[in-house]
């Protein structure tokens, strides 16, 4: 690891006064369990002048339930979500998303904003500059995406432009799937963003000087159902291959309204509008499963490597309607 200044603040104001003062040589760090890696490894070009610890800021910990829904802290950690009695009872995709990430010493000190605004695990992107130095690409701002004549077994099947690396967060997915909002802070105030508009293909919408600071959650219809199935190679530990959140609302038998979102196929979560259609106003019976599962991927354009997510992702489709 190159040399670095640790400065630990209390609030999110000298939060981005030091964001502010530095850009994009500063970074925060709550957890570390992404940031760390990345500065072992000095894969990227912008190696930080300055690591921000934030995990002393109060109150950015907490699950809060008020009238309209749901607000979680940033830095409320992933076990924290696994194991909270009001997440279980109301919005039990995030629980099931989270309980899904890593192992259990990743998620006792991995938060949720980090688990959000994590870099891609594109091996190209993350190439170890020690092992006969890092390998430049558009996502760090020199050259082509390689995964498009490379290995891109795990890249976008969605949205690749000029970048095909995918959304690893499994929170994202959950989130995007109850049309969650990330509350985002910075020099020029307050705003907030949907989990499906943040990310883009080279990364997100944050500014140097701004920082997560919550999630809000907005409660859904009293009668849904709601699913998060994740594939993967090693069912312990990987990130996934293809991923799927889904939250239905019924009216009787009748769906009244659907949210289905693929996860590991795009820059960001992928609401698979298509398969949404399909699947309002219809009973569930094997018929519209199958519509809706082949409806998710519409549009896809896999690369010379990733065709088999389109069966995966198909797959969980089924699989999550039928539960």
């Amino acid at each position: 690891m190159k040399t670095f200044q640790h400065a630990t603040v209390s609030s999110v104001t000298d939060a981005i006064s030091i964001l502010s003062k530095h850009g994009d040589n500063a970074k925060l760090m709550a957890g570390g369990t992404d940031l760390i890696g990345l500065l072992k490894s000095k894969a990227t070009t912008n190696y930080p002048d300055v690591v921000v610890n934030i995990k002393p800021i109060t109150g950015l910990d907490q699950i809060k339930q008020e009238s309209g829904g749901l607000i979680i802290g940033a830095l409320t950690r992933l076990s924290d979500i696994v194991d909270s009695e009001a997440i279980q009872d109301a919005y039990p995709i995030l629980a099931e998303a989270a309980a899904s990430v890593a192992m259990p010493q990743i998620r006792n000190v991995g938060t949720l904003g980090g688990n959000l605004a994590q870099e891609t695990r594109c091996w190209y992107f993350r190439y170890p500059h020690s092992i006969g130095g890092r390998i430049m690409c558009k996502r760090k701002g020199e050259g082509a995406c390689l995964a498009v004549k490379g290995d891109n077994r795990y890249h976008a099947i969605f949205g690749g432009k000029k970048c095909f690396a995918v959304c690893p967060s499994d929170m994202a997915v959950a989130l995007a799937a109850l049309d969650a909002e990330i509350q985002i802070s910075g020099p020029r105030g307050e705003r907030s963003v949907a989990v499906t508009g943040f990310y883009r293909p080279l990364g997100n919408v944050l500014e140097t000087d701004e920082m997560i600071t919550g999630i809000r959650v907005p409660r859904p219809a009293q009668n849904n159902r709601q699913v998060f199935i994740k594939h993967r190679v090693r069912d312990a530990i990987d990130f996934a291959t293809v991923s799927v959140g889904l939250v239905v609302s019924m009216d009787a038998e009748t769906v009244a309204d659907a949210r289905v979102v693929l996860g590991a196929v795009a820059p960001g979560p992928y609401r698979a509008t298509e398969a949404e259609a399909a699947l309002v106003g219809r009973e569930l019976d094997q018929a519209v499963i199958g519509k809706a599962a082949e409806a998710s991927v519409a549009g896809a354009v896999p690369l010379s490597g990733n065709a088999y997510k389109i069966e995966i992702a198909k797959t969980l489709v089924r699989r999550a309607l039928r539960i």
